[in-house]
């Protein structure tokens, strides 16, 4: 009878202790959640539309970022060196402007339209692929070639994503790194 009682109380302690453990995982789990900067809204549209160019003359957004291709988003000391999106929701790089031409596209939504989803409820996790083409959940897209520079340290294979409309330049969204904090402009290729 005394093994029998030692050997249930062996057993309901070591569920105790198992209990105890994962209530602390799932607890430092939602701690993480809850840290993660995951914006609730993508940037506003910019406030002040440029004029728009003469005839023949490039934009003047063109002509402020051909000296401007590389200018400096570490706003802050330990910010990031790419757009970034502050605690308060601010989206630091996002002021282009309507008439960039960058973002200009002959053929808006060439593949569509993305439907999975945006804003921090929707989650993606990186399916693979690299900065031409890349995937999640059957959805396909390319990151904008001016914004190559600011996607070397996504891993493509396991990064989480959060997917924003871009309200200044119709056929873009910008593809939210969680882990990073960081964003880039992407279009979307259509599903697999």
């Amino acid at each position: 009878m005394k093994i029998t009682t030692g050997l249930l109380a062996l057993l309901l302690s070591l569920a105790v202790l198992s209990w105890a453990q994962e209530r602390r995982k799932d607890d430092a789990h939602q701690r993480d959640e809850q840290h993660r900067n995951i914006p609730a809204h993508g940037p506003p549209a910019t406030r002040a539309p440029r004029p728009a160019p003469a005839h023949g003359q490039p934009p003047p957004a063109a002509q402020e970022r051909r000296g401007d291709e590389h200018r400096s988003f570490a706003d802050q000391p330990g910010h990031p060196e790419a757009p970034h999106v502050h605690p308060n929701g601010k989206w630091i790089g996002h002021d282009a402007g309507r008439n960039d031409v960058r973002f200009h596209l002959d053929r808006p939504f060439e593949h569509g339209r993305f439907t999975g989803g945006f804003g921090r409820s929707h989650v993606f996790r990186l399916g693979g692929g690299n900065r031409e083409r890349f995937f999640f959940n059957n959805f396909f897209f390319s990151v904008a070639p001016f914004d190559f520079e600011y996607v070397n340290g996504w891993l493509w294979d396991s990064d989480e994503i959060v997917v924003y409309d871009d309200p200044d330049h119709p056929g873009w969204y910008l593809a939210y790194n969680v882990r990073l904090g960081t964003y880039i402009h992407v279009q979307y290729l259509g599903p697999r």
